[in-house]
């Protein structure tokens, strides 16, 4: 990430932010209903309720969170993966409102709020990922790919810049907004109508895409940037420059719990997938601990014979050291944070044993997990489907007056609009239908295209 785009000018003086304006319960698309009423749900509760129940968050049980979906080894899919950053964000964030508790102990206003952190942080941490296309992290590399080396290279000449650089820099973070946010058709105002808060909450690089940087990391397409305006100026979130805003401090919160928990429990199902050792975990777990913490340990692991067993009552204990150290940081660095600055991820600013500890397990991934054989067969497969994908949808949706043309679009869900005004949107209905594929869905299709797979007569 470029430090343009991470740290904010401190030649520029801005108000503030205020948690008291932070929190805020209104609903994109149905702000005229709002009644301010105490109800037995709060609104941030409705927002976990209502994405547990939807067709997005469903599909993330069929799509790849690092290892291939399981065969007779169960290991973490994007739904279970999501669920437990949600479990640990709650935790933190609760941690942090008690925290603040003796801060605030004089400001009525700002007391009344911090209950929400939890309820706010794990609606957010349940659909920080809804936007991801399936196969990984490895598909959003394909999606940018089709448009600067693919059929796709030659529609960017056609767009403004900001639209181009939306593509070429296809990110799941921004896809999760639209998602979110966006009224497809027949879908009604505000999309799934979130609260302003959790909206806000997921937006981890609150910058458009002419921001995105070396890593092509970004909030919001160029379709959504009113939406991400809106929001943003209802909970009083500065734009530092054009097109780039401050971070609403939970953001940090939902961000160390999503790295906690891909980091850690990555470890774990390598050890399940015996693509590492127990003693090599757990020497890697235990490097979170104090000399002491450690002893008593390893006199509890004497007692669980199962293997499995012991590697999980490690992880809880490091998830457990990571979330109070994080949450810590986040009460050191709050003034920080609500002055708009940018203070880096919160795994970066704990206590240095965990730091050191975390960055042992972050370069052991890399080595050992990232580029195991399984992992890169996942991302060598899903490459082929969804270019193959990207190339024949896309190439339907540009010649919609061709018979196989009519055949494709046929099949493509109403909501998405193929037959939209501008390129720039038509584009769009592709990137929604194939980022919302599972990872089923998309090898099924893909057979079905290539007339390896037929109805049965």
């Amino acid at each position: 990430m470029n430090v343009k785009s991470e740290v904010s000018d401190s030649s520029t003086s801005i108000e503030p932010m205020r948690w008291e304006k932070l929190i805020c319960d209104l609903r994109l698309g149905m702000e005229e209903y709002h009644d301010g009423a105490t109800h037995t749900r709060s609104d941030f509760q409705r927002d976990y309720d209502r994405l547990v129940f939807s067709s997005p968050f469903r599909r993330l049980q069929n799509k790849t969170q690092v290892f291939p979906l399981p065969g007779s080894i169960f290991v973490h899919n994007r739904l279970t993966h999501s669920l437990e950053v949600s479990t640990v964000g709650r935790s933190m964030a609760t941690e942090v409102a008690i925290r603040l508790r003796e801060k605030y102990k004089d400001n009525p206003d700002t007391l009344r709020v911090l209950d929400d952190f939890r309820d706010i942080v794990a609606a957010a941490c349940l659909c920080h990922d809804l936007g991801n296309p399936p196969f990984g992290h490895s598909g959003e590399k394909t999606i940018s790919a089709y448009f600067s080396e693919g059929k796709g290279e030659r529609l960017i000449s056609c767009l403004s810049a900001q639209e181009g650089s939306d593509f070429l820099n296809f990110e799941g973070n921004a896809n999760s907004f639209r998602l979110l946010a966006h009224q497809f058709a027949g879908r009604r105002q505000g999309g799934m109508a979130m609260t302003y808060s959790t909206l806000a909450s997921i937006v981890k690089y609150p910058y458009s895409s002419l921001h995105a940087g070396g890593k092509g990391k970004f909030g919001f397409f160029r379709s959504e940037e009113e939406t991400f305006r809106k929001v943003a100026a209802r909970l009083g979130i500065p734009e530092l420059e054009p097109g780039r805003f401050a971070r609403h401090p939970l953001v940090y919160i939902v961000e160390a719990a999503d790295d906690i928990c891909y980091q850690i429990m990555d470890l774990e199902d390598s050890h399940k997938l015996k693509i590492m050792s127990e003693a090599e975990v757990t020497d890697l777990f235990m490097s979170f601990f104090t000399p002491e913490r450690q002893e008593r340990s390893r006199r509890t692991l004497g007692r669980l014979d199962d293997p499995n067993e012991r590697i999980a009552y490690l992880r809880s204990n490091v998830i457990g050291e990571m979330v109070v150290s994080c949450a810590e940081a986040f009460v050191e660095n709050e003034e920080r944070m609500l002055n708009g600055e940018y203070v880096g991820p919160l795994v970066s600013l704990i206590h240095p044993r965990l730091r050191d500890a975390y960055a042992g397990c972050s370069r052991t991934a890399w080595n050992r997990i990232y580029c195991a054989p399984e992992v890169v067969d996942i991302e060598l497969g899903g490459d082929r489907i969804i270019t193959y994908l990207m190339n024949t949808l896309m190439d339907a949706v540009l010649h919609p007056e061709r018979n196989h043309s009519q055949l494709l679009l046929s099949i493509m869900p109403k909501q998405y609009d193929t037959r939209a005004e501008t390129l720039y949107e038509r584009i769009q209905s592709v990137l929604d239908h194939v980022s919302g594929m599972t990872d089923v869905y998309a090898l099924n299709l893909y057979r079905k295209l290539n007339g390896h797979s037929l109805p049965a007569v």
